[in-house]
């Protein structure tokens, strides 16, 4: 029976800036790695025995979690964040599987290939779409999963498909700085820096052709790999925490209310915050994700 779900709201008005980084003794190291001959890039912090793994969304990389891993691992977890193919520092081009099944086997590899076991699971965007695949296809390797602002839930129709993918092929500069004010709330959270950083990673060798192929499966593919009805299925015995971001104009709110509702669940809202809230509002998301991780 599906029951109406309720909004836990964190009770929070303020954004990122008026939220201190967590004092911790601990650092995050970065250092390549592969998985099925593919080279990425990891950012690791901690030595827990319980791994938690960070996934990011389309056109970001593991940098978006630079202000959790630590905080998360000073708590006692091993945490760690990856580039996707195609995306930060890892291969570029043509010669990968752009999809959110093809991501799910590289996810599997790396988890394989580095001798992880089963983990927590968190996810933001299309990163929540792609760890929701590898939780329906092997649910026993998953400790817990925590989706953010999730992309692919629910199929969305052409006309919603061809908007985002058109997004995804715009690597202008101006495209950038549209991009980054669209996830965040308070748009002047975006530096030049940033705006920078983004442009000149997203033009990097390879990276046109990636962003080329990834519009291609948001137009044609993104709605036949629609993963909601799998994680209902899973509801009963999937220990998860689903978070939104209050003002998400990237994938509103109520996509994620009426998932919440199916999984019998409730839907965790951080106000003032959009698509990222995890990066907006770090110490919120920081002890929510910490709250959940210790209930479990």
């Amino acid at each position: 029976m599906t029951v109406q779900s309720k909004d836990v709201s964190t009770g929070s008005n303020r954004t990122e800036r008026d939220y201190p980084m967590m004092e911790t003794n601990l650092e995050i190291i970065a250092y390549p790695a592969s998985a099925g001959g593919i080279h990425t890039r990891v950012l690791e912090a901690g030595k827990g025995q319980e791994t938690v793994f960070f996934l990011h969304g389309v056109g970001a990389r593991a940098d978006r979690w630079r202000r959790n891993l630590p905080v998360v691992a000073a708590a006692g977890y091993r945490c760690m964040a990856i580039d996707l193919p195609g995306h930060g520092f890892a291969r570029k081009g043509v010669s990968f599987n752009y999809s959110v099944p093809g991501y799910a086997d590289f996810v599997q590899t790396f988890l394989n290939e580095n001798g992880i076991g089963d983990c927590h699971l968190v996810g933001t965007s299309m990163g929540a779409h792609i760890l929701s695949t590898l939780c329906c296809r092997n649910r026993s390797r998953v400790r817990s999963l925590t989706l953010i602002g999730a992309t692919g839930l629910f199929p969305i129709g052409a006309q919603a498909r061809e908007r985002i993918a058109a997004r995804i092929s715009d690597v202008s500069r101006e495209g950038i700085g549209r991009k980054l004010a669209a996830v965040v709330y308070d748009s002047t959270l975006v530096t030049e820096a940033m705006r920078e950083e983004e442009w000149r990673i997203n033009n990097s060798p390879g990276a046109i052709d990636s962003f080329r192929l990834l519009a291609a499966y948001f137009r044609n593919g993104l709605d036949g790999d629609a993963v909601g009805k799998g994680l209902i299925a899973q509801a009963a015995g999937l220990k998860h925490l689903i978070v939104w971001g209050e003002e998400d104009r990237s994938v509103p709110i109520d996509i994620g209310r009426s998932f919440a509702a199916e999984m019998n669940s409730s839907l965790v809202s951080i106000p003032r915050t959009a698509h990222i809230p995890y990066w907006e509002a770090p110490e919120t998301f920081n002890a929510t994700l910490l709250r959940f991780l210790g209930s479990l």
